[in-house]
This record gives C-alpha cells, structure tokens and sequence, in this order.
C-alpha cells in the first residue's frame, strides 16, 4: 500500500483526499492546509465522513516528517512560479511529487530554467515528479496522443474541449476572468491576471515532442464569454452582461504550416444557455480520425480521478521530472464507489 500525503485541501484537494480515502491500494496520512480553523481536524470529519485518524497539519515539512509518505500532490496553484519552490521542498525530503499545476504537465519550453532545476534535483534524490489533470494532463493531449497509435501517418491535429468550470475554485475562476465585466476581462488580459485556459502551451509541446514535430510559433486568442442570464456556484456568480467564461483557442505551426489547433471554451452552468459540453478530436491522416465524448469528462472530477489513479506510476516511475507521455497510460484504481 502506497502512503500518500497531500499538500492543499481546497476545491480539488478535498476531492482528491475524498478519493485517494476510497482506495485500496492507497493510505492518505496526512493533510496540510493554511486555514488555522483546519489545523488538527480529523479530515475524514472535515469531508463528512467517518473519522480516519488523519489530521490536517499547518506545515507541510512537519507533516512529511511525521507521516514519512511514499508521495506527496500538491494541490495548490497553477503556474510554476508559485509551486516550483513547493515541489523542491518535497523533493529535499526523498519523497516523490504529484502536482495538479497546470503549467507543470510540461514546463520545458515555457519554464526551462524551473524545469531543469526540478528534474536535476529529482534525479539526485532519486525520486518522481509528475504535473498532471484533467486538462492539460489527459483530455487535449495524452488522450490524443493515443489515438494517434490508430494512424498510419499525422498530417495535423484538431481538438476541442466546451467545458463546465462550475467544480473549480477561485483560483480557476479568477484565471478565467469569470465574474468580471467584458472591461475588466479585456484589462486582465492585457496585465496577465486573466489568461483563460492554463496548459495550451504544455499540451500543445507534449503532443509536438510525440509526434516529433518542431513547433515555430504559438498563436493564442481569448475572447469573453458574456453570460445572458444569471448564474451562481459555490465560488462565484455572474449576472447578466458579466463574463461567465473564457473562449480560448491556440494554434500552433511548423514551417508555416498548421499543426495542432486546440480550442477551449469554457464557463460555469453552460446548459443554462443550452451549451452542450464534450469532448472532441479530429486527427487528419492515413486514416483520418475522430473521437467524440457527450458530455465532456466532468472537470473537476476528471482531475481527481488522474491526479489518484497516476500516483502509482508516478512512486514507481523513472527519476526526474516526468510528462504523462513518460509514463503507462493511465488506469483506474479498485476501490470504493462514493
């Protein structure tokens, strides 16, 4: 049984805590969390559940001290700049590192110097680091890469994910621009507090590095989704006229020519103005392919679902700071339904 540790129990860490509890092969042993309110809570109660004599710590290096995990997710960010220094701290105490970043899924284009450092020291300290979800992580890269294995030959990649944000937290919701005015939406673009969809980029290099393709240059376009009705969830609500989304599309090229185009519109309750959410990819090649999942694979439990079911491969894994394409496709693990 793998111990694990996990370092973040907001929207999606609760989550993942609630599921890793589900599962056989997995023993949670600790939670940190910043809210003192937290601090020493039974996290089985703090989820409504029975008591399983895990409590949360208010620092994270006491709680792998104490518990001596096999792996430690870290679910607390999504860009680099903010976990890179968290994910260095697990990895000075031998302990492998799962991370729900975005940025983190493949950050040796977009972060080299973060990337190189990360993975020098993991190979030192002969431990796994792995940056995975939902998306980037599996749906707009890893699940297309494996249906490549079906083409004789890749001429160019096309897929789309509408999506419902409705699981996620702040931080998501604040990266989207949602709740804000079509104004402040077009101001945080232009200063970076908004930047739609986070791992484009990454997913996008993860296929190219794949497919073997050496991608020029990265066009990117994020356009408000403006909200006709009004609409509310547990982190944010938007009224009629405000911004409920982020419709974000990438295309990337090599010699001119275009390559992998992804494209991303996402907001919360979209069924309220009958948007249909799914999952597509279209491959052009020998023979052309499509894959079409209605609706989309739930977000918020698709990232907790990967996040678990690769810690595993990731403990068992090669050194280094590894990419989902790295590692065996991923599988679900036994355990409780809940």
């Amino acid at each position: 049984m793998y111990r694990v540790a996990l370092w973040g129990f907001g929207a999606m860490g609760s989550g993942i805590a609630r599921s890793i509890l589900s599962k056989y092969e997995l023993n949670l042993v600790g939670v940190h969390d910043m809210r003192r309110e937290y601090t020493g809570k039974d996290v089985g109660e703090l989820l409504g559940l029975e008591k399983v004599d895990v409590k949360v710590y208010d620092n994270p290096m006491e709680m792998i001290d104490e518990t001596n995990p096999d792996l430690v997710v870290i679910a607390t960010h999504s860009f680099v700049d903010v976990v890179k220094d968290q994910i260095l701290s697990v990895i000075k105490k031998n302990v492998n590192v799962l991370t729900i970043a975005e940025e983190m899924s493949h950050p040796f284009h977009t972060h080299p110097e973060a990337a190189e450092e990360i993975d020098n020291l993991a190979r030192r300290h002969g431990v796994t680091v792995l940056g995975t979800g939902v998306n980037p992580g599996f749906v707009l890269d890893t699940l297309i890469i494996a249906l490549t294995g079906a083409a004789l030959n890749v001429k160019s990649i096309k897929a789309a994910r509408i999506n419902d944000l409705s699981p996620f937290g702040p931080t998501v919701m604040e990266t989207q621009g949602v709740g804000t005015t079509v104004e402040e939406f077009e101001k945080g673009i232009e200063d970076g507090t908004i930047v739609g969809h986070i791992g484009f980029e990454e997913s996008i290099y993860m296929i190219a590095e794949a497919m073997g393709w050496n991608i020029d240059r990265i066009e990117q376009t994020r356009e408000p989704i403006v909200s006709n009705v009004s609409r509310k969830t547990k982190y944010v609500k938007v009224e009629p006229g405000m911004v409920a989304g982020c419709r974000h599309i990438a295309k990337a090229y090599m010699n001119d020519e275009l390559m992998i185009e992804l494209e991303h519109p996402q907001q919360v309750l979209p069924e309220l103005e009958e948007v249909d959410t799914g999952d597509y990819i279209w491959i052009k090649g020998n023979p052309d392919l499509s894959l079409a999942i209605k609706p989309e694979i739930p977000g918020g439990k698709g990232t907790m679902a990967i996040a678990t079911n690769m810690i595993p491969a990731v403990i068992e894994g090669p050194e280094g700071l590894m990419t989902m394409s790295d590692l065996p496709v991923p599988r679900a693990l036994i355990g409780e339904l809940y």
